[in-house]
C-alpha cells in the first residue's frame, strides 16, 4: 500500500478519523484530533506504544487534568491559539507522557472573523521509534485539511437550525411565520419572551448551549433555543408570567455561575407580540448585552440609560472628528508630572462639583482639589462652571475610558 505524503494529505478529502489514520501512517506516530477544549474528536488506531495521556484521552474523551495543567503552565495552549507553528512538547516521565508534536487547527484568515480562529489541535505522539523526518511538514498539511473538515461541519447546520437562526434574525432570508410555527410546533402569537445569554468566562460553549436547552425545555416544553457565537438565545413562545420568566433567567445565571465558574449575563425582551417580532426582540437584548456589561439579568427598560449612553459613545468613537484633541494635553500633563488630574476631575464631575465629598474620596484636602480643577480648566481651556463644557468633558472622559478597555 502506498503511504501518503504531505502533498497527498492536502489533496485528500476525508473525515477526521480517516485523516488521523492517514497522518499516523505518514508521520510515524499515534494521532489524536481535539477541539479547543481538549475534547477528543478523532484518533488513529493505537498499539502498545500508546502512553497514559493517549489512553486516558480516548477513554475519557479528554486529557488527564494534571497533564492539561502542565501544558497550560508551559504555555502550549497559548501558542496554539496564537500561531500556526508545530510545537515540540517534551516527554514528562513523572506523568508517563511521551514526546509529542502538536499543531493548532485554525480557520482560514478570510473566515476568522466569523467565529474565532481556533478550531482545535492535532497531536502526534511518538512511539518506540522516532517520528518521520518530515512529520512537522505533514502535520501542518493535516491541520489545513482538518480546518476544512471542521469548518464545513460548522457551516452546515440542520434545516431546523437554519430556520431557528432566521427566526432570530441571524441569517439572511425571509421567514414564513406560519411554516416556521408548524415546523417548530409553536404558536404564532404571543405574548412571547426572548432571552439572550452571554457567556464570558472560560467554558465549553457547545456544552453550555445544550445545558441551556435542557433548562429552557424544562421551563416550557415548546422553548426554542439557538447558539450564535458566545451568545445563546431562548424563545418562550407563550408565557404565563413575566415575573416567572425573569426568575427563571436569574436562576439559570446564578446556578451556572456557581457550578461552572463562568461569567454569565442575561437580557430579556418581553412581551413580544408574535413570531414576526422575534428578530427585533433579539436586537433589543443584544443592545442590553452590548452596552451594560455589569448587569446580571436586565431588560432594555431597566438599562435604558446605560444602553443609550453606550450607543452614543460608540457613535462618537466611530467619528474621529468628534474626539476632543484638547484632552491629550491633560493626559500628557499627568504622564509628564506623575499627576492625577484626570482622576481628580472625573471624581469632581461624578460628585456634581461637590468639592468636599470629591476631596474625601480622593483623600486630599479640598483646596488641593480646587487647585487641580483650576489646573484642568487652564490646560483644556474650558470653564467647568459652564454646563456645556462640563457635559463635553464628561463625554470625552467616558469615551477615553471605553477606548482604553
Amino acid at each position: 500500500m502506498k503511504v501518503a505524503t504531505g502533498d497527498d494529505l492536502v489533496a485528500m478529502d476525508t473525515d477526521l478519523f480517516g485523516l488521523a489514520q492517514m497522518l499516523a501512517q505518514s508521520a510515524g506516530g499515534l494521532v489524536s484530533i481535539e477541539d479547543p477544549q481538549s475534547h477528543v474528536l478523532a484518533y488513529s488506531a493505537s498499539d502498545q506504544t500508546a502512553d497514559h495521556m493517549r489512553v486516558q484521552s480516548i477513554l475519557g474523551r479528554e486529557g488527564p487534568r494534571e497533564y492539561l495543567r502542565v501544558l497550560r503552565e508551559w504555555g502550549v495552549f497559548d501558542r496554539l491559539r496564537r500561531t500556526d507553528e508545530v510545537i515540540d512538547v517534551p516527554a514528562h516521565e513523572e506523568l508517563r507522557i511521551k514526546r509529542r508534536l502538536v499543531v493548532g487547527i485554525h480557520r482560514p484568515a478570510e473566515e476568522a472573523g466569523t467565529a474565532g480562529r481556533m478550531l482545535g489541535s492535532i497531536w502526534l505522539q511518538q512511539g518506540d521509534r522516532p517520528l518521520k523526518s518530515d512529520a512537522a511538514v505533514i502535520l501542518r498539511g493535516a491541520s489545513a485539511i482538518a480546518a476544512r473538515i471542521i469548518a464545513r461541519s460548522l457551516a452546515a447546520p440542520s434545516a431546523e437550525a437554519v430556520l431557528v437562526q432566521r427566526l432570530f434574525g441571524a441569517r439572511p432570508g425571509s421567514v414564513d411565520i406560519l411554516s416556521a410555527a408548524s415546523t417548530l410546533n409553536i404558536p404564532t402569537t404571543g405574548p412571547a419572551a426572548v432571552i439572550g445569554f452571554e457567556l464570558t468566562g472560560v467554558g465549553d460553549q457547545s456544552a453550555f448551549g445544550t445545558l441551556l436547552r435542557l433548562r429552557a425545555s424544562s421551563f416550557r416544553p415548546d422553548a426554542v433555543t439557538t447558539m450564535l457565537g458566545d451568545r445563546a438565545y431562548v424563545l418562550f413562545p407563550q408565557y404565563q408570567s413575566a415575573r416567572a420568566v425573569t426568575a427563571w433567567a436569574r436562576q439559570v445565571v446564578e446556578q451556572l455561575e456557581a457550578k461552572r465558574a463562568v461569567r454569565l449575563r442575561a437580557a430579556i425582551a418581553c412581551p413580544v407580540a408574535d413570531l414576526v417580532n422575534v428578530a427585533p426582540a433579539r436586537a433589543e437584548v443584544d443592545r442590553v448585552l452590548d452596552s451594560n456589561p455589569e448587569a446580571g439579568v436586565s431588560t432594555l427598560a431597566e438599562s435604558r440609560t446605560s444602553v443609550l449612553l453606550g450607543e452614543i459613545l460608540d457613535l462618537v468613537a466611530a467619528h474621529p472628528q468628534l474626539h476632543d484633541p484638547r484632552l491629550q494635553g491633560l493626559f500628557d500633563y499627568d504622564r509628564k508630572h506623575s499627576a492625577n488630574l484626570c482622576e481628580s476631575v472625573e471624581t469632581y464631575l461624578r460628585e456634581h462639583g461637590d468639592v468636599r465629598t470629591a476631596a474625601t474620596l480622593l483623600c486630599v484636602h479640598p483646596n488641593t482639589l480646587r487647585y487641580r480643577v483650576r489646573r484642568v480648566e487652564h490646560i483644556l481651556g474650558i470653564d467647568l462652571g459652564d454646563p456645556g463644557d462640563r457635559m463635553l468633558l464628561e463625554v470625552q472622559l467616558a469615551l477615553s475610558r471605553r477606548m482604553r478597555r
